[in-house]
């Protein structure tokens, strides 16, 4: 499968399409207030960038990076395609968001994921990719809903 890594447009309709499926697809896991996923217009906001996977002109993965303070940004919007789940495209996109946070000199990012075993297989991504398990950061609060990782670059 060809894939290519690419900054998303926030106004293509593939891209609101993908980002609504993964709301939905989080809305089962958890109560309201224990879902933090951004919707477009959050991942809209200054200074966030994100970026799309495609595969033959479709879109099969995103992620983005959201600046908290100085140094410090989060991973945010990390969806593969659930058709697509098990290939190693997460695992290549997440190196290239450390990868573009290293090279703008961030000094660590982290990340909050669910706690429920439909989140196992990212969480397990994120800890062979060197986060660790961490408390609550940002606006954050503590959540057995939730599970917080972050990593030094």
């Amino acid at each position: 499968m060809q894939l290519t890594i690419e900054p998303a447009d926030l106004a293509a309709r593939d891209l609101a399409d993908f980002i609504q499926a993964h709301l939905d697809e989080m809305a089962p896991t958890a109560p309201p207030e224990s879902r933090h996923a951004l919707d477009l217009d959050g991942l809209r906001r200054s200074g966030i960038r994100m970026w799309v996977v495609r595969a033959e002109d479709r879109i099969v993965a995103t992620g983005a990076l959201a600046p908290l303070t100085g140094g410090h940004e989060e991973l945010k919007s990390m969806r593969t395609d659930p058709s697509c789940r098990g290939r190693g495209i997460g695992g290549r996109l997440l190196r290239h968001l450390l990868e573009d946070a290293r090279d703008r000199g961030v000094s660590r990012l982290s990340l909050e994921t669910g706690s429920m075993e439909f989140f196992a297989a990212a969480r397990a991504l994120y800890a062979s990719a060197g986060f660790a398990p961490c408390g609550p950061f940002g606006s954050y609060v503590e959540d057995p809903n939730s599970v917080f990782m972050t990593r030094t670059l």
